[in-house]
């Protein structure tokens, strides 16, 4: 994890979780590198500093994120990662966040990163597993407002969480 260290990083703390949560993570937690595709958490990797190329990088993550056989997949992807892989839709929640300002909801960009290693970093240490959208948002909504709203068939679910 040394590697990654941006904001969704450091909220996620890989280093301060505990034994069960980082054993969780090793299997539940995919991440998108722009240099190598797919590693998980403890992959042994050089530091790199690159920017993805969706079209070049797209067919390797496909190869291995096709493969994997979960009821949820739980996208904390930022936009430029998007397009790199298209989860499967009907059982895809995408996390994004918003800010309320003057009694008004504003998606935030920067932060929400923040947000989303909080996030993960709570769903690795949850004693429950989330399987469906419903849970996901049973989980989250102990610690953050927010609201779950379904597929459309067409985009995936979207859990939106409001930071405080």
């Amino acid at each position: 994890m040394s590697v990654y260290s941006g904001v969704l990083y450091q909220a996620l703390g890989w280093a301060t979780l505990s034994p069960a949560a980082k054993k969780r993570g090793e299997t539940a937690l995919a991440i998108i590198s722009a240099k190598y595709g797919v590693v998980r958490p403890s992959s042994k990797i050089e530091s790199y500093k690159e920017k993805i190329n969706n079209k070049v990088m797209g067919p390797v993550i496909s190869l291995v994120l096709d493969q994997v056989k979960t009821p949820l997949i739980v996208d904390c992807r930022s936009s430029t990662y998007k397009t790199a892989w298209k989860a499967p839709i009907e059982i895809t929640v995408e996390i994004k966040v918003s800010t309320v300002v003057d009694g008004v909801r504003t998606v935030i960009t920067h932060m929400s990163k923040k947000t989303r290693g909080e996030i993960a970093r709570w769903l690795l240490q949850s004693r429950s597993i989330p399987k469906t959208p419903e849970d996901l948002y049973a989980i989250v909504s102990e610690k953050y407002p927010c609201a779950l709203t379904p597929s459309n068939g067409i985009d995936p679910w979207v859990l939106e969480v409001i930071a405080v």
